[in-house]
């Protein structure tokens, strides 16, 4: 069955004034659905177009040669953006609560340095690309990667992605990258990151 764009759990308008209404149209209706063309038309055919996308980029390493970039370029921006949709919410921001927040903790000190270390990571990003907080071997670790690169072809479980590339800011703030990450913090949807990470545990 061929991927297909996710629907979105808010309006195009209700992330304003932090992401503006055409950026987040123009990224979701353009921008996501032209990774996931590009998908389908690479695995058209193939053993991999049944494959869920997460899946894929898990044996990524098996893909053959010839489909490997489409599969880490299209196939990463499809899995980055859906999850990324997922954590974003008109009514997130504030902090993390129970075992994420203890994980946290334990791995950052505190919630406000993670946020401090996370944003460094998203701010130093040098053109394209994404700032994770990962789950690897039962512990939480922070990274940047570039383009559409996905953390699962490392075999490491995102829960929380931030979008770096301009096309997600550039109409609402310009050459202000660290403008955005700070906005980015009051839409940040715990709760969906809390299940993520509990899964990831398991």
């Amino acid at each position: 069955m061929p991927y297909a764009l996710p629907k979105l759990p808010y309006a195009y308008t209700e992330l304003e004034p932090h992401v503006d209404a055409q950026t987040m149209e123009i990224h979701h209706a353009k921008h996501h659905q032209a990774y996931i063309e590009k998908l389908n038309a690479a695995v058209a055919g193939t053993e991999w177009e049944k494959m869920d996308v997460e899946e894929l980029l898990k044996n990524f390493s098996n893909v053959p040669d010839d489909k490997k970039t489409a599969v880490k370029n299209h196939g990463g921006g499809h899995a980055n953006h859906s999850l990324f949709w997922t954590i974003l919410s008109p009514k997130g921001g504030g902090d993390p609560t129970g075992d994420l927040k203890i994980a946290i903790d334990s791995a950052f000190e505190s919630v406000q340095d993670f946020k401090v270390k996370f944003s460094e990571k998203a701010t130093l990003q040098f053109g394209s690309g994404w700032a994770w907080l990962v789950v690897k071997d039962g512990k939480l670790e922070l990274l940047s990667m570039p383009n559409q690169d996905s953390p699962l072809m490392d075999g490491k479980t995102p829960i929380l992605g931030l979008d770096v590339w301009e096309h997600a800011y550039y109409l609402r703030y310009q050459n202000k990258r660290p403008e955005y990450i700070a906005a980015f913090w009051k839409l940040v949807n715990w709760p969906e990151v809390e299940r993520r990470f509990e899964i990831a545990m398991k």
